[in-house]
């Protein structure tokens, strides 16, 4: 490492421990334990009100027992092993499907099944997150339980024909109608996402169990990203695909190509192969760099077919950014990249984190302000994606 570089990482990593144990964390351990109902609050708005009776999304616990073990796994600080284990019992208890198998997608505040579709992408979630409790502890429960639902998805997800994985299912794991992970999305049968967060969670999994048979779906799914979902001229991810795998989208997501390129990257690394995905993950990187704003700051979204662009810069988005444009720099050595994370995680510290009254707001608008009208915590805001770019820029060198 040259002094040019070593001086800017290491004040990303002052920048990034202060995010996490001064702003991220505390919140989540201070405001959203329901000590009620159990578990954690199912939402808190964008002004700190905690709603009452909010359901209690499966992602959402999923990604604060992921992130709170992770947390644990690098500082074994008893109060993250506390929140993590909290998550883990109360996950146990409620989100798991003793009958029919696989998680639910929500629960009422008390703790009852709300809504009882089969999403793969939160099935993935909870694989995600159990396999790093298991890694951060040791507990067997956690494993077995990310292994039984990682063969679920093989049976019932997996597409034998074509390769990839189906979107969602019934409770009885059969056939629905409305695909949708959210309303914005494409009622498509395959997508990216999904397919983005089976590879993480097969990933994290594949650490802990190196199963044959894990392995050789964690390599497909690789294949998949190469062959099918990063688009051959643009290099941008394509979004939603019917079955036979023809593009159904001409949404360009920033963020999401951003976070493929360093995640494609761990799972070839998990697999020993990490220098076969070097030069689609810097291509990756470069496409995602087309949507960067002059204050360091990355755009949501883009459709040009449709003249559609969003020019908010949500706090996922950047956190993505961050990890993205120094993954980029590790792979080529090139520190322009480096000047891109360090001006994402500035354009975070200076406006998207709330000092003041802890975690990040959900977006900052186009117009400069801030969003409070969405969530500060709630199904989709997690301490996942910024509590991972903090441990990202930690682990780094």
């Amino acid at each position: 490492m040259t002094n040019k570089t070593a001086k800017p990482l290491a004040e990303m990593k002052a920048v990034a421990m202060e995010e996490l144990t001064q702003v991220i964390l505390p919140y989540w351990i201070m405001r959203m334990p329901d000590q009620d109902a159990g578990g954690f609050y199912g939402q808190v708005d964008g002004r700190d009100n905690i709603v009452p009776g909010a359901p209690k999304g499966g992602i959402l616990n999923a990604r604060i027992l992921w992130s709170f073990s992770a947390a644990y796994l690098k500082f074994r600080e008893p109060v993250y092993l506390e929140m993590a284990t909290r998550a883990r019992d109360y996950i146990f208890r409620y989100f798991f499907d003793e009958e029919h198998g696989g998680t639910y997608w929500c629960l009422k505040s008390n703790g009852e099944p709300l809504d009882t579709k089969k999403q793969i992408y939160s099935q993935a979630f909870f694989i995600y997150a159990l396999s790093t409790y298991n890694m951060a502890t040791g507990d067997r429960e956690a494993l077995d339980r990310a292994i039984g639902l990682y063969r679920l998805i093989e049976k019932h997800s997996f597409d034998r024909e074509r390769g990839g994985y189906f979107e969602a299912f019934s409770r009885e794991w059969g056939e629905m109608a409305d695909l949708r992970l959210s309303e914005k999305d494409a009622n498509e049968k395959k997508t990216m996402n999904t397919h983005l967060h089976v590879l993480e969670a097969y990933t994290a999994l594949y650490r802990v169990w190196p199963d044959p048979v894990l392995r050789q779906q964690l390599a497909a799914l690789v294949k998949v990203f190469a062959e099918r979902i990063v688009d051959p001229e643009t290099s941008h991810l394509n979004l939603f695909f019917d079955e036979e795998w023809n593009c159904r989208s001409t949404i360009v997501s920033y963020g999401h190509d951003i976070e493929a390129s360093w995640l494609l990257c761990e799972a070839a690394e998990a697999l020993g192969e990490a220098d076969t995905v070097k030069g689609l993950a810097l291509r990756i990187a470069a496409a995602a760099h087309e949507g960067l704003a002059g204050d360091g700051s990355l755009f949501y979204e883009k459709d040009d077919a449709a003249g559609h662009s969003d020019r908010d810069r949500h706090w996922w988005v950047q956190s993505e950014a961050v990890v993205g444009f120094l993954n980029a720099w590790q792979l080529s050595g090139d520190d322009s990249w480096l000047e891109l994370s360090s001006g994402a995680l500035d354009y975070i510290s200076n406006h998207i984190s709330d000092r003041e009254n802890g975690e990040w707001h959900w977006s900052i608008r186009s117009d400069g302000t801030v969003n409070r009208d969405d969530d500060k915590a709630g199904f989709w805001k997690c301490p996942y994606h910024n509590t991972r770019m903090c441990l990202e820029v930690l682990s780094r060198q």
